[in-house]
């Protein structure tokens, strides 16, 4: 596009109050030695957000501005327009189609004054093209929304069949229990297709949970990535009995029980990979919502190196586990990835001339070498119960899935003291709190500073797509009370490669707590938690808060996401 293009942009941004005349100076500097569009470079530098951007442009050109909040950038359902640009182009291009009368076609562009995108959009449809403005982010998050993973289930819906012959309203008491006939049906429908479909969709794109959930007039479906959720086009309403059905069948759960919540698992293989579905059933007003933990054995890292901990904090964990004897724990809230941090600390401390023994609820990962165990209440093998059996068994390394109960800490707590090295889990929103949650739990602070070597506090933050993070430099507003060195750094973007996510993959923060001379003393005095945390900090360690800043300096996270995650564990 011609330059005086960008100068015009650039003065009537300066009019509108947007930027300030050396702001616009330094924004076409910046221009000339790095190249693109004007408004790209001043939205990188985080001068201006996008939007205001595309308003000013609008204003200029006289083109309506559309944006996702005010429900304007939603292409009409029944036009098929998605056969008109294909999302592949749509992607590509960042254009959407709208509507459609006769030969006319509105389209929602990040570039209206694409000159030969636009003649290029007239011969795709062979209509004529009505531009309107929209953020590239805004439009690309629509082209989800409409194109997205629907594409998935069209194949399963097209067939048409009566869906009271999959399964239908059960006759008589005899058919509601009759699974065999159930299973039968299932088997010839094509809901065993769309649950495969849905299954295998979440399996590739590293969804860990999948949930299904039924409301008065619709059907919700969504998959968790990387720690969010997030909503995808559901089938339809009818289509709700049929899928938890198949759903239990192949978990071998009750179909004809309603009522009260079931667990079960699938074992499923995506080739070579064996992936385990934990499912878990319960009763809602508007029916049964279903939810599949979806556990991937080939995506798990077993490397305590490779989990993206500090090396200074990496050396002070292998110290500890490395002991001959005592106890680390590990906390954090549910899906802070303490069971995979754990489960690598045995990866990495097996040995031959180790007998290592766990007691867990439930066995997610089997690993070899190790006596594993899983308790089962309903028999009376509870933790503290496989505890007392395992002192008995010669153990060097022993571990706990988790301390609930003050018997279940009592001994692990005796069995640091008498010569054993113990791992276990907390719940808990930081290191030195584990301390006072044990104490309140009902351990004596006499036994307890003694047998303490580490608390490891940890989280989960989302990474930045590597193929579209950009850079910009933060406002004296985002930056506020927050002291970071780099002068620039990333946020999410969106590509295909990410899903237009902005983020792939989780990396770990952590606080490591080791319990030295002084922290036994404060144990022993039974002194707050603020006060350890205190000392803690004194002796060099380095908090949730501050170890996710580190990440969004070196560019791995956002700010946003590591705010967040961990803001709430600094206050």
């Amino acid at each position: 596009m011609p330059k005086e293009r960008y100068l015009r942009l650039g003065e009537l941004l300066v009019k509108e109050g947007l930027i300030r005349p050396d702001q616009l100076e330094k924004a076409i500097s910046v221009q000339k030695q790095e190249g693109g569009r004007l408004g790209e470079v001043l939205v990188k530098l985080g001068m201006v957000k996008e939007d205001q951007v595309v308003t000013v442009l609008g204003k200029q050109l006289g083109i309506p501005y559309f944006s996702l909040g005010t429900g304007m950038l939603k292409p009409a359902v029944d036009q098929g327009l998605e056969t008109l640009i294909s999302q592949e182009f749509a992607f590509k291009n960042s254009v959407l189609p709208l509507s459609r009368t006769l030969r006319s076609l509105t389209v929602a562009m990040s570039d209206p004054l694409d000159l030969i995108l636009i003649d290029n959009l007239r011969k795709v449809t062979n209509c004529e093209i009505n531009p309107v403005i929209a953020t590239r982010s805004d439009i690309a998050k629509a082209i989800e929304q409409f194109y997205g993973k629907t594409a998935i289930f069209r194949e399963a819906m097209e067939a048409s069949y009566d869906i009271s012959a999959v399964v239908g309203e059960p006759e008589t008491a005899d058919e509601e229990l009759s699974l065999d006939r159930l299973i039968a049906r299932a088997e010839e429908a094509p809901v065993v297709k769309l649950v495969d479909l849905i299954i295998r969709q979440a399996i590739d794109e590293r969804a860990s949970d999948i949930h299904i959930e039924p409301f008065k007039d619709k059907i919700s479906l969504r998959y968790r990535i990387d720690g969010k959720l997030y909503e995808i086009p559901p089938p339809a309403k009818h289509l709700h009995l049929p899928i938890i059905s198949r759903i239990k069948i192949l978990a071998k759960l009750d179909i004809a029980e309603k009522r009260l919540p079931q667990d079960g698992s699938i074992l499923v293989k995506m080739g070579e990979r064996p992936i385990d579905l934990r499912i878990s059933t319960i009763p809602t007003i508007y029916g049964e919502k279903v939810v599949l933990r979806i556990l991937d054995r080939s995506q798990v890292v077993l490397d305590l190196g490779r989990l993206g901990f500090d090396p200074g904090q990496l050396e002070l964990m292998r110290k500890a586990v490395n002991a001959p004897y005592g106890l680390v724990f590990l906390t954090g809230p549910t899906g802070s990835g303490k069971t995979t941090t754990l489960y690598a600390i045995l990866n990495e401390i097996k040995s031959p001339t180790k007998n290592i023994i766990t007691i867990e609820d439930p066995v997610e990962y089997k690993l070899e070498g190790i006596n594993q165990v899983q308790i089962k209440p309903e028999i009376g093998l509870t933790f503290a119960a496989a505890l007392r059996s395992f002192l008995r068994q010669d153990p060097d390394v022993m571990l706990v899935g988790e301390v609930r109960d003050m018997e279940t800490a009592q001994i692990c707590i005796r069995s640091a003291l008498t010569g054993h090295l113990v791992l276990s889990t907390l719940h808990t929103n930081d290191a030195p709190s584990a301390v006072n949650r044990l104490i309140d739990i009902g351990v004596e602070s006499y036994l307890l500073g003694p047998s303490l070597l580490l608390v490891v506090a940890q989280r989960l933050l989302r990474k930045l797509c590597p193929d579209c993070k950009e850079a910009y430099e933060p406002t004296a507003e985002q930056l506020k009370n927050i002291k970071l060195k780099a002068e620039l750094i990333y946020r999410p973007k969106g590509c295909q490669k990410c899903n237009q996510l902005g983020y792939k993959g989780r990396t770990c923060v952590s606080e490591v707590m080791v319990v030295n001379s002084q922290i036994q003393d404060l144990i022993n005095q039974r002194s707050p938690f603020q006060k350890i945390r205190e000392v803690a900090r004194q002796t060099g360690m380095q908090t949730l808060y501050e170890s996710s800043l580190k990440q969004v300096e070196e560019g791995i996270t956002s700010l946003e996401e590591a705010l967040s995650v961990t803001l709430g564990a600094e206050e």
